[in-house]
């Protein structure tokens, strides 16, 4: 059994382990609040990409409760959304983040994927060229219950993606999660389609922060730390990040092996 209140590596990653969702939360906005001081005494502006998910939750509140965090000087992003889905539609991701940040605390700019353009190919292109002109210092995610990063689900993940951002169709396990997150009532009601930023355009970051509580998610952190990094588990790539730290709470750490 692993224990509370712990930290381990794997390979290069690191991970913390926290008796509570709560305190995973508080202990990583913290991490990530420290590293944006640090940053904005060398550099003029932030870039940060965010991930939309409940498991998000408790460190995007924490985060916006941090003092001292020139939020006038970040340009925020977010890593992926649902294809036809109208932005103000509650399960969309950009709702989620306008609600959980986006709208709570005063950023440069907010720059969102349109799940609803009429060409998904030139979308793609146009975010492509933003993260291209805002290079990405860091990255808040999570890991889904299949192992995916965004929505790069086993059977579309590429380590060498030449891409930065496509389109996707998602897999019935990345679709049931959203069930399992009361996002729908239903996996019928779950869009069968995304916009992505793919996996080599995550780990372009100089930091990667990722948050995943909750039993649901023991199974995918056991593979993270203890399979072969390649795609069919797409989180392991996590492991060969310089700058990646892994949070977790007891429950989704409670397949680690010892």
């Amino acid at each position: 059994m692993i224990q509370q209140n712990s930290e381990l590596k794997a390979e290069r990653l690191k991970v913390k382990i926290y008796n509570t969702r709560a305190e995973m939360g508080s202990g990583a906005a913290q991490d990530v609040a420290q590293k944006i001081r640090e940053l904005l005494l060398e550099q003029d502006f932030v870039n940060i990409i965010f991930a939309a998910a409940p498991s998000q939750s408790e460190f995007l509140s924490y985060l916006c409760l941090e003092e001292d965090v020139s939020w006038n000087r970040i340009n925020a992003f977010h890593m992926d959304e649902y294809i036809g889905l109208d932005q103000k539609a509650p399960q969309s991701f950009a709702y989620f983040l306008k609600e959980a940040i986006f709208d709570k605390v005063p950023f440069h700019k907010v720059h969102l994927l349109q799940g609803t353009a009429t060409d998904l190919e030139a979308e793609c292109r146009r975010y492509s060229a933003l993260l291209e002109d805002f290079p990405v210092d860091i990255v808040c995610l999570g890991i889904g219950e299949n192992g995916h990063l965004a929505f790069n689900d086993p059977h579309v993940a590429d380590f060498r993606d030449p891409f930065a951002v496509k389109v996707v169709n998602l897999d019935r396990v990345s679709r049931q999660q959203q069930v399992h997150d009361d996002c729908f009532a239903t996996i019928d009601e779950v869009p069968v389609s995304a916009l992505t930023l793919t996996v080599p355009s995550l780990l372009k970051a100089r930091f990667i922060y990722c948050m995943v509580p909750g039993t649901n998610k023991a199974q995918a952190i056991h593979h993270t730390l203890h399979s072969e990094v390649k795609e069919n588990y797409p989180s392991t790539a996590l492991r060969k990040h310089p700058h990646a730290v892994l949070y977790l709470d007891v429950d989704s750490a409670s397949k680690l092996k010892q």
